[in-house]
C-alpha cells in the first residue's frame, strides 16, 4: 500500500516545535525545482533560506503539497509559492536544530489558486454588526 509522503506532515511538526521554543524557523528550498516562485535574485548555488517565523511572514499556509505565504524582500512584498517536494529542510535559525530531507522528484502537483485559504470556511457575514438583548 502506497502511503503519501510525510515530508509535509514533518515540515508543519518542527515548524510548531521551532516556535513553541522561541526560536525562528527557517526553511531551506531548491529553488531550480519546478513551480518554485521565490525572489532569483536572493538565490544562491539553486538554493534559497526563508525565515518563516510568523514576524516575518503574513498568511503563511503549510499544506500537504505547497507552502504559501507573503513576505517582504528589500522593502518589496511578494507572494511565494513553494512545493512541498522543493523543501530541503527546516530548523532553527538560533541553534540550527531541525531536519534535513532527500530531494523528491515527481510531477509537482497544481498550485493553489489565489486566495485560496485566505478565508476561513465559516466567515461571518457581512454587514453592520447588532445586538441582542437576552433576558
Amino acid at each position: 500500500m502506497a502511503m503519501t509522503s510525510s515530508r509535509p506532515y514533518m515540515v508543519r511538526a518542527i515548524y510548531e516545535w521551532i516556535v513553541d521554543n522561541d526560536c525562528t524557523p527557517y526553511i531551506l528550498v531548491d529553488a531550480m525545482s519546478d513551480g518554485v516562485r521565490v525572489p532569483q535574485q536572493h538565490v544562491q548555488n539553486g538554493q534559497i533560506v526563508l525565515n518563516i517565523s510568523p514576524t516575518a511572514v503574513a498568511s503563511l499556509m503549510i499544506g500537504n503539497d505547497w507552502i504559501e505565504f507573503s513576505g517582504r524582500f528589500a522593502g518589496v512584498a511578494q507572494q511565494i509559492l513553494v512545493p512541498l517536494q522543493a523543501v530541503l529542510g527546516i530548523y532553527a535559525k538560533e541553534n540550527g536544530q531541525g531536519m534535513l530531507f532527500e530531494k523528491e522528484d515527481g510531477p509537482v502537483p497544481e498550485p493553489p489558486a489565489p486566495g485560496d485559504g485566505d478565508k476561513p470556511d465559516d466567515e461571518p457575514p457581512k454587514g453592520r454588526p447588532s445586538l441582542k438583548v437576552v433576558k
